[in-house]
């Protein structure tokens, strides 16, 4: 077992309040969580040193081997991005690349404090395997359009990787309407019915690409999905920033997460999400950071801050949208939305996905209020150590039994095959 001690602790277990409950680790599980007590036979106790222990961050929606393209095509529109830089390169991709590419990126989401992310993009054997290989926690997520995939290797991937790892699962899905014809849709709708499962995909993400399915449907893209009967089960739209008031409406009544990307949205000028009016309504929150090569990084407290901060320009008020809000869908808010239940806050009999954040630096001194402290001054610079599953993955700005030079070395091999 590993003991954590000494310190302070976050559960984030339906409130934020802060205890200094120690923290006991059995393999990848938490088995203690209270007091100091005898009895314990530990392999290693941590003193946290009055530092804060608290949940991991989840990645809510991400396309992680897209690290290829950072910085790559950067300022141009959200067309010419995909159109001229993004698709060309994507064309050339092979299975192994997505494995290695996928790895660079799980070292950014340690350094972060992320444990888990929501992916949606192609050869999932190979993401499942650099997942299973690295020791992280995956949500992999469909990306059926018109050229790629179909509705029967939906199924075939839902199937295969729901069975496949305890850090595997998988969710149905599309990559967004203006890329899918009806038909598919309406399959996906019925493999949706048939396994009782929500459906995720890029929604409303920009103000063209809701005007564009008005022209060809007379409805809003989640109108659509109504219609067809796509969300029946829940699920949720990645971006959801253009999104009506019927459109909200639908979300609160079936359920569905609205997935917040700030930083990738405001680099391509897409457009800034009514967060405030969502949290109002009482609509699920979660927070993703979108691919690297849209955002261009895979900070969840960057995240965390633009959403804060932009709220308070949208409205022109400073107490739009409370901060400890933004942080709970950063972590269970996302965790929830990628089906994790079992490792969404500090609990027995919870999976052990946790970071120790370094209360000993400047920007989090002096201590007044740690969690908004977080998501206005926090800083993946904070982040002490990443355990993920019960493993210490990062610690003390190292990475545990990781080649990070292997991995970068690889990666660059590929962009510059790619670029050629």
């Amino acid at each position: 077992m590993i003991r954590f001690f000494g310190g302070k602790v976050l559960t984030l277990n339906n409130n934020f309040d802060i205890t200094t409950d120690e923290v006991w680790v059995d393999k990848n599980k938490i088995v203690y969580v209270g007091p100091e007590k005898k009895g314990g036979k530990f392999e290693r106790e941590i003193n946290l040193s009055g530092n804060l222990l608290m949940p991991t961050f989840k990645n809510a929606h991400t396309h992680s081997a897209m690290t290829f393209g950072r910085s790559y095509s950067d300022d141009l529109p959200l067309d010419r991005w995909l159109n001229e830089k993004i698709f060309p390169i994507e064309a050339k991709l092979e299975s192994e690349d997505i494995y290695h590419l996928s790895k660079l990126a799980f070292l950014e989401y340690l350094t972060s404090g992320t444990s888990a992310c929501f992916d949606m993009y192609y050869f999932p054997e190979s993401m499942a395997r650099a997942s299973v290989d690295f020791g992280f926690r995956t949500v992999m997520c469909g990306a059926v359009n018109n050229f790629k995939e179909s509705v029967e290797k939906l199924e075939e991937y839902y199937k295969t990787y729901n069975n496949y790892n305890e850090l595997i699962s998988y969710r149905l899905g599309f990559h967004a309407e203006y890329t899918t014809k009806r038909e598919i849709l309406e399959g996906i709708s019925e493999l949706a019915q048939k396994y009782k499962a929500p459906v995720f995909t890029h929604s409303s993400e920009t103000k063209s690409e809701v005007e564009g399915c008005i022209e060809r449907y007379g409805k809003t893209p989640t109108e659509l999905f109504e219609e067809i009967g796509l969300w029946n089960w829940g699920g949720g739209g990645y971006h959801s920033v253009w999104l009506s008031d019927n459109d909200l409406q639908i979300y609160k009544k079936r359920g569905l997460w609205a997935i917040i990307n700030a930083g990738s949205n405001s680099k391509l000028a897409s457009g800034i999400c009514d967060v405030q009016k969502m949290s109002n309504m009482g609509i699920n929150l979660a927070v993703g950071t979108d691919g690297p090569s849209s955002n261009n990084a895979l900070d969840m407290f960057r995240e965390m801050y633009l959403i804060s901060v932009l709220q308070k320009l949208k409205y022109n008020d400073a107490a739009a949208m409370d901060a400890n809000e933004i942080l709970k869908a950063a972590t269970s808010g996302s965790a929830k939305c990628m089906g994790l239940t079992d490792c969404d806050c500090i609990a027995e009999g919870k999976l052990a996905d946790l970071m120790i954040i370094d209360l000993e630096r400047p920007n989090m001194q002096p201590i007044n209020n740690i969690t908004k402290n977080l998501v206005y001054s926090g800083s993946k610079d904070d982040v002490k150590m990443t355990m993920i599953n019960g493993k210490i993955l990062y610690e003390n700005g190292e990475f545990v039994n990781i080649d990070k030079e292997e991995i970068y070395a690889k990666a660059q091999e590929i962009c510059n095959r790619l670029k050629n």
